[in-house]
């Protein structure tokens, strides 16, 4: 049978959320987590139905698009399918046609595991490489150490102490306590926590999310930012170290972030907290 591709309904997505769990591992490619359909899902189960891709086949999942934006489209396929030949042809057409409803007219981005076969297809029709991102992985299998701050999980009533951070720590951040309350009803934030790490005088200085994909498997840090105002202080290690620490009670096997290679700072705040870089990854641009 060919492969169709379908969007999903809000009542699809509990197969998207499963799949993706599975496909975690330590020993594959960085792909799509679970968690980064938990953090789409802020905007609502509606929209992120709405922003999701599935290609099948004979009923089974082989792919999973999130567009995170109308021209960028994130891309996880099974570990079994990512040399399917059929499987990356049909990808490549159709993210390459805009007629098919995946990615718009113009300049557009597609970031898909590094080493799948439709890397190899795009790149032979003429996308282009993007800017190399670093994937940032800790193993869990040992103890994590104490953060050394006071670090509390976030529940409703705490909302808006999350969103605060949130907005002080990315300009332009939409993150309100409604859209948090969005995301904690989505599937995914049944494994997930929110973390907010305090100073001495109990104010909040830097926040973390973690989403589980299951136990023995990868977690992943998104988003993690520390307030404008308490920055240079050690707090971006130490919400890290936290984040980690949660992940292990969650029994994730390690903790898994993503930061873009120009950004240093985070590079280095996260191997300050444990995190050995891992191979660049690189989205594949059509320019218009």
């Amino acid at each position: 049978m060919a492969i169709g591709l379908v969007t999903p309904g809000v009542g699809g997505l509990g197969a998207v959320v499963r799949v993706l769990r599975e496909w975690q591992s330590d020993e594959g490619a960085v792909q799509l987590h679970p968690g980064d359909l938990g953090w789409f899902w802020r905007f609502g189960g509606e929209v992120t139905a709405a922003a999701t891709r599935i290609w099948s086949r004979d009923g089974e999942i082989l792919a999973v698009g999130l567009l995170d934006e109308p021209d960028l489209l994130r891309v996880a396929i099974a570990p079994e399918a990512q040399r399917d030949e059929e499987l990356a042809q049909r990808l490549m057409e159709d993210v390459s046609a805009p007629e098919t409803g995946v990615l718009i007219e113009g300049k557009v981005y597609v970031e898909a595991p590094m080493g799948a076969l439709v890397q190899d297809l795009l790149s032979k029709d003429g996308w282009e490489t993007g800017e190399p991102w670093v994937p940032l992985r800790r193993d869990l299998s040992e103890p994590v150490r104490d953060p050394g701050v006071r670090v509390d999980v976030i529940g409703a009533e705490e909302a808006h102490e999350r969103t605060n951070v949130q907005r002080a720590s990315f300009d332009g951040s939409t993150f309100t306590d409604a859209r948090w309350h969005a995301m904690a009803d989505g599937e995914p934030y049944a494994d997930a926590r929110c973390l907010v790490a305090r100073n001495e005088l109990g104010e909040s200085v830097a926040a973390v999310t973690v989403w589980s994909a299951g136990e023995g498997r990868p977690g992943l840090l998104e988003p993690m930012g520390v307030h404008r105002l308490h920055r240079g202080r050690g707090y971006g290690q130490a919400i890290t170290i936290a984040a980690a620490r949660a992940l292990q009670e969650l029994g994730s096997s390690s903790a898994v972030v993503c930061t873009p290679a120009f950004n240093v700072g985070a590079v280095a705040t996260y191997q300050s907290a444990g995190f050995e870089p891992q191979s660049e990854t690189r989205d594949l641009v059509r320019n218009a």
